[in-house]
């Protein structure tokens, strides 16, 4: 049995940039930039960032032209897919990129409160509101130095 299953939470590194086939299908491209942030063996805070190349197909690219842009935070489920070739000088060569086959925007935590524009699938469950977010509670905690940015949970 097999499977083939990933699901990413970054932050894009470029514009999706959307061609079409001869037969006129999207096709969306981007970079996503996914961090890890831990604590080294010293005990000092350190972070590593994951680049990873995604390729999206159909409506699913037509929807990421209109609500993604550099920056923006999502949440991306697809599958992985290795492409290989051989280079001009004969040396095999292999690439290893996530094809999307969903996403949902997420809020960011740098102050942007404006609605993703892609509605959450029927099956996704609703986000609940936290303290910080809640309009019947005011925030009264004072954020904690080096809090995650980019992590959106």
């Amino acid at each position: 049995m097999n499977y083939n299953k990933v699901v990413l939470v970054g932050r894009l590194t470029r514009d999706p940039e959307v061609r079409y086939t001869t037969k006129g299908v999207a096709v969306a491209t981007f970079g996503l930039a996914c961090n890890r942030r831990y604590r080294a063996r010293d005990g000092q805070p350190a972070e590593e960032t994951t680049f990873v190349d995604v390729t999206a197909f159909g409506d699913t690219a037509e929807e990421m032209r209109q609500s993604l842009s550099k920056g923006s935070p999502v949440l991306l489920e697809g599958r992985l897919r290795n492409e290989s070739w051989v280079d001009r000088n004969g040396h095999k060569r292999s690439f290893t990129k996530v094809l999307c086959e969903s996403f949902n925007l997420l809020a960011s935590r740098r102050g942007d409160t404006s609605p993703p524009s892609q509605s959450p699938s029927p099956s996704s469950p609703p986000k609940p509101q936290t303290e910080a977010t809640s309009p019947s509670q005011p925030e009264t905690r004072a954020p904690k130095g080096g809090e995650e940015d980019d992590v959106p949970f």
